[in-house]
């Protein structure tokens, strides 16, 4: 390693001005322009100002907030001057994202850094931003280490804007002195972001988030308008980790709040990992010479591979649209600063494959207008970031749902299911036209109930997590299953005959339900997506009345543990806040266990026999019984 002299001397010798800096480059050549936050201002500036001595100048980026407008340069007045290959869809410039299309390069950013080390995309100068050198001649590559570090150590020519402001973040994140062909000192404020409002629907997108985000787990979070709002909602949960592509102030919050603290990690335990930083002038302090912060190449951080050495990993990306066969498209749309490939797909696979990970795909239903569907038919206008294969766990603000081996049946079912109300019959047909869905399903009324997420509940029984929720259409199948396993007098008790077998068509009645007037809990047990039906409690008000009748089975199992006490409880909740007066259950005499049931109510109970049925009747409306 050179001596602190050597170093120094160097360093002194190849400072000089940004114009004679710029003025090394060569028409014809490309030329790495630093990335986001870490944009070396100055020499952009400087390169704007010399771009008509340019021919054919090649500007390579990942991600610019345009605070020069260099592209419309190159668009409206210089063409003949610079031209621009961006690696990633993404700028402040919100117009500019569809203007600017065809110059976006589609390509997993882990991808990139050997690009250009291989030289199949050389680079013949950089223009990076760095923090001033350490005892030892290192130079900090700050808030962008991401494909930056790849860029100057492949570069034929490096400049570099000396700023100390730039914080000196700590990690692979530093180049020597001697890699540094010209210094440019210039002391600035760092470009900032704030985050975008987010959507009126990110609060409920958030809350579906919650409940699948265990303590302990490893999380990626894609930049988008949902990004801040998606973290806050996830202040309840302990020792998170962090292992992004971006640190970010939703980031940073968590941190200080001590729900991140990367205990529970097995790689890179207490360290916060990422590539980059883009956010406020808080979070860059926050970055500087922070033991915690551990800033990695991009194709460190979003190879699948070290993804996936992740126990409990949790990637949550935003998707911009998915069609009813699960593929998910991510271009950047204009109320969001990012889209594209970006390392969505890496970090996607890494947390499929990670032991008791996750894969969460996020979106609105709509547009901000509400007009148009984000839930398609078919991609016909974008590619697919996300393949269908690869597709898991998919959340609007309407519901939770888990594409992962299930049929293309089941993919558009439950998608519908979590469609704004209102797109949801158009949908619906248009599976239907496409053969998506099979002449037995039937359009019903209640498609366009909305899942009651307030009615979930986790209960611990025996150690076992049991799950009491909502049925929802793409139940069927578990709900088919539950019966198939009832004892015979179970089924005798539920419906009233001996029965065996339970079509699917019986089961939509079930399933297909408004939430309102007809309501199914489930319990069960099991990872979301691939539950086991445990316990099945249900209403249904028919016709003017305003008293509905109860129905319910517990596979034998789990009798007699309070699973049913636990559904009727919540569905006489629903029932109240639904206006209905009272429940009504009919069941043979010697159906002790409905007895037991309906007399954990904390209302009045009346029982009569008629036509050689027992009816239990509760007036949910009446004061609860003395104890």
């Amino acid at each position: 390693m050179p001596s602190a002299v050597n170093w120094s001397a160097t360093y002194r010798a190849r400072q000089t001005t940004a114009a004679e800096a710029i003025g090394h480059i060569r028409s014809g050549r490309r030329v790495f322009v630093g990335t986001a936050c870490g944009e070396p201002q100055h020499l952009v500036r400087e390169l704007f100002l010399a771009a008509r001595q340019f021919a054919d100048l090649e500007l390579v980026r990942l991600l610019t907030l345009e605070n020069l407008p260099l592209t419309l340069v190159a668009e409206k007045t210089l063409s003949q001057c610079l031209t621009f290959r961006s690696l990633y869809l993404g700028s402040a410039d919100r117009e500019g994202l569809s203007r600017h299309l065809r110059f976006c390069t589609p390509i997993n950013l882990s991808l990139i850094p050997d690009l250009f080390r291989s030289r199949r995309l050389p680079l013949d100068a950089a223009l990076i931003q760095v923090a001033p050198p350490d005892a030892f001649g290192w130079l900090s590559l700050g808030v962008s280490v991401d494909i930056t570090l790849a860029a100057a150590l492949s570069a034929d020519l490096v400049i570099a804007q000396v700023n100390p402001q730039m914080p000196r973040t700590l990690g692979n994140s530093f180049i020597h002195v001697k890699d540094v062909d010209w210094f440019v000192p210039h002391d600035e404020a760092l470009l900032a972001v704030s985050p975008r409002p987010a959507p009126p629907e990110a609060e409920a997108i958030a809350a579906h988030l919650r409940r699948l985000v265990p303590d302990g787990a490893t999380l990626q979070v894609g930049l988008g308008r949902l990004h801040a709002t998606l973290l806050a909602g996830l202040t309840d949960k302990h020792d998170l980790g962090i292992h992004t592509e971006v640190l970010t102030d939703a980031i940073m919050h968590l941190v200080s709040r001590g729900v991140v603290t990367n205990r529970r990690k097995v790689l890179n335990e207490g360290k916060l990992v990422a590539s980059g930083a883009i956010g406020s002038r808080h979070l860059f302090d926050f970055l500087d010479d922070n033991p915690l912060i551990d800033l990695q190449p991009v194709d460190v951080v979003a190879d699948p591979a070290v993804v996936r050495s992740h126990p409990c990993m949790v990637a949550i990306n935003e998707a911009s649209t998915i069609d009813l066969t699960g593929q998910v498209a991510a271009d950047a749309l204009p109320s969001s600063l990012y889209g594209g490939v970006s390392g969505m797909l890496d970090f996607h696979r890494g947390a499929l494959r990670s032991p008791g990970g996750k894969a969460i795909v996020v979106l609105p239903s709509t547009d901000e207008r509400k007009a148009t569907s984000r839930i398609l038919p078919r991609l016909e206008q974008t590619a697919a970031v996300i393949p269908r294969g690869d597709v898991e766990v998919v959340i609007t603000e309407f519901g939770t749902v888990n594409l992962l081996g299930k049929s293309l049946q089941e993919r558009a079912t439950a998608l519908i299911s979590i469609a704004h109300p209102e797109h949801r019959e158009a949908l619906f047909h248009a599976a239907a036209r496409m053969g998506l869905l099979g002449p037995e399903r039937r359009l019903r009324d209640a498609i366009r109930g909305i899942y009651p997420i307030h009615l979930e509940e986790h209960l611990d029984l025996d150690g076992v997590d049991i799950a009491i929720r909502p049925a929802r259409p793409s139940d069927d199948r578990r709900v088919q299953e539950h019966f198939y396993g009832l004892r015979r007098q179970d089924v005798n008790f539920r419906f009233f005959r001996e029965k065996n077998s339970f079509s699917r068509s019986e089961m939509e009645p079930m399933i297909q339900i408004d939430y309102v007037r007809d309501l199914t809990l489930l319990a069960v047990i099991g990872e979301v997506g691939f539950e086991e039906v445990v316990g099945v409690g249900g209403y249904l008000l028919e016709g003017p009345a305003d008293r509905a009748e109860v129905a319910f089975s517990v596979s034998p199992a789990w009798q007699r543990k309070g699973i049913g006490k636990h559904l009727l409880r919540l569905l006489a909740q629903a029932g109240r806040a639904a206006g209905m007066t009272g429940f009504v259950a009919y069941t043979y005499p010697e159906n002790s266990g409905m007895r037991k049931l309906f007399a954990t109510l904390p209302h009045p109970v009346k029982t009569r026999i008629e036509d050689e049925m027992l009816v239990l009747t509760c007036r949910l409306d009446e004061a609860p019984a003395e104890a």
